[in-house]
């Protein structure tokens, strides 16, 4: 059986649809998790589910699911995250979900077989900036920890890159290999305070220029390790007492590190710490790194890969692989199902912003790719026990 088309203009409108729950007076939207407009929006996606045919349902933490009425087990799992950073963009989590519903409801319509065995998720609070959150991915951590997810043969997410790589290299597909991992650490350094007009320059310990300094060699440790695979961030600073005639005693750096494996990050920590020591040595002060968080490195399974790729390849020839360096619910689902992401790219690399943006044909092709993918998996995993993942 030949795979049907979705309908684009039902997939625009609803990601339009979806976009003014929640949207400001300057356009960005705000529907953190938990607010009042990320539960409307919550309503309207199981409404939007109800009249597609299907049958839905929410679970204690706010997930909401939703299948065919004569849905078997074993079901492979499409959706993303309907919740929002304050004043984003309009496809961050919510085009993957709007594009599952598309996926499902165009099956349906058909009657496709693999229908049945497909299975829809927006998760609950994705982005972790609402107040009570646990950093984030709440929605797919608690469905990991549930007795559905023996129900799950395997999980795929359709995204947008929020990356600047995808475009620049003229692509319009990625099958994603995996996610980096997130290191974050408190670098402090102490020094002595002291009369900034009277201590001459060299007597200083100075611990804001230590700290800066260890802000300014970040950039290029990283690109010395591995300019690809690489990237990290210092977001933010502080110095005390915080007076423009003071030498600052104490200074704070919030650092983090992402990377495409386990070694990469495992050198720039190693690296990161003994230059950050020479420099405060130099400074005559001393550093203290703590690391804050650390999330692993999520690999996606081969074979979901492999299908994914060679689906993205019946629709274009402008497809590629690449690793997300942002994190998504697929992370968690990987350590408990197999899993696997398809990207589309973000014009200008934007994201969690107002300006956020992908050319119509490009989400309506990452679409189809979806559907084409989800029947291949499908139809795969209906015939086979279901096999987890190690956790």
């Amino acid at each position: 059986m030949n795979n049907p088309a979705i309908s684009a203009p039902r997939l625009l409108t609803e990601l339009t649809h979806l976009a003014q729950i929640g949207q400001g007076p300057t356009g960005g939207i705000h529907r953190v998790a938990g607010s009042k407009a990320d539960l409307a929006a919550r309503d309207w996606l199981s409404k939007t589910m109800k009249v597609a045919g299907l049958t839905g349902h929410r679970d204690e933490i706010g997930n909401v699911f939703g299948r065919t009425p004569d849905s078997e087990g074993p079901r492979l799992l499409l959706g993303s995250h309907a919740d929002t950073v304050p004043g984003a963009g309009h496809l961050d989590g919510a085009y993957g979900v709007v594009a599952a519903i598309e996926v499902l409801r165009t099956l349906v319509e058909a009657g496709h077989p693999a229908a049945d065995h497909i299975e829809i998720v927006a998760f609950w609070d994705e982005e972790g900036v609402a107040a009570d959150s646990n950093g984030g991915l709440g929605g797919s951590t608690a469905l990991c920890d549930s007795p559905h997810i023996r129900d799950i043969s395997a999980y795929l997410e359709l995204h947008v890159e929020q990356g600047p790589r995808m475009e620049a290299a003229g692509l319009d597909l990625s099958a994603v290999t995996g996610i980096v991992g997130v290191e974050r650490y408190e670098v402090v350094m102490k020094g002595q305070e002291n009369h900034a007009g009277a201590a001459p320059f060299h007597l200083r310990a100075d611990a804001g220029r230590a700290a800066t300094r260890a802000a300014a060699a970040l950039m290029p440790l990283c690109q010395e390790i591995d300019r690809e695979g690489l990237i990290a961030n210092v977001g933010s600073c502080s110095f005390s007492p915080g007076a423009a005639n003071v030498v600052p005693g104490h200074a704070s750096l919030q650092v983090e590190i992402r990377g495409i494996s386990d070694d990469l990050l495992e050198a720039t920590r190693s690296t990161m710490r003994q230059q950050f020591e020479r420099i405060a040595e130099e400074e005559n002060c001393s550093c203290e790194i703590a690391q804050v968080s650390a999330k692993p490195v999520a690999s996606f399974d081969p074979e979901i890969v492999r299908t994914v790729e060679q689906t993205c390849l019946k629709s274009s020839d402008k497809v590629t692989r690449m690793a997300s360096y942002a994190g998504h619910d697929a992370s968690v689902m990987s350590s408990h199902v197999p899993t696997g992401m398809i990207f589309v790219p973000s014009t200008s690399g934007i994201s969690h912003n107002v300006l956020e943006h992908t050319p119509d044909h490009q989400l309506v092709l990452g679409a189809q790719a979806l559907l084409d993918a989800a029947v291949t998996l499908a139809e795969e995993r209906a015939r086979q026990p279901r096999l987890a993942v190690a956790a």
